[in-house]
């Protein structure tokens, strides 16, 4: 008969698999800045004003306001148009941490679609000069994912220590799981 103590400890024992090194660590979690966006942003406020003020410019034109549910139907519409790019921020989110990125989306419903770092095959960074301006930037991640073989992180606020971090996971990432890089040729 053996006892608990002829046993091998849980520390002994053959495992499979190594324990994880560390835990899951987020980088950045959130939606778009809207300043990221700054070329739409500007295009819907112009539209936007034209819209709302057409009643004003009906009046100066004929002398006489148009009727009220015509004004009202274009200043409800002029305000929808200026809230498009603060709609299409908010109905995206990013998680991006130390083993993967999710990608969410929508408004009613949601789809969140999860791009493990080691599928990453490329990562690239740009940075317009408007974009260093308002301190926003968009990575690009190039993946041997088949539901995200490209995925653009736009909007990011401070993106290059973020990059830089992503860079050096990514190379963890795979060493961690023995991924290899073979060029066929």
């Amino acid at each position: 008969m053996t006892t608990p103590n002829d046993l091998p400890s849980s520390d002994q024992t053959d495992r499979p698999h190594k324990p994880a090194d560390d835990s899951e660590e987020v980088y950045y979690h959130g939606s778009p800045l809207l300043r990221g966006d700054i070329g739409r942003l500007l295009v819907c406020m112009f539209f936007g004003l034209i819209i709302a003020a057409a009643p004003i410019g009906w009046n100066l034109a004929k002398n006489s306001w148009p009727a009220w549910w015509i004004t009202l139907a274009c200043v409800v519409i002029g305000i929808l148009v200026l809230l498009i790019p603060l709609i299409a921020t908010k109905m995206i989110r990013y998680r991006i941490s130390n083993y993967r990125i999710d990608f969410e989306r929508g408004i009613l419903s949601r789809s969140i679609d999860t791009l493990e770092l080691w599928h990453v095959e490329d990562i690239a960074f740009h940075q317009s000069l408007i974009d260093r301006i308002v301190q926003v930037g968009n990575i690009t991640v190039i993946s041997h994912d088949d539901t995200t073989p490209k995925l653009e992180l736009r909007g990011l606020p401070n993106p290059r220590p973020l990059f830089d971090m992503l860079k050096q996971r990514i190379i963890a990432v795979k060493r961690q799981r023995g991924v290899i890089k073979m060029d066929v040729g």
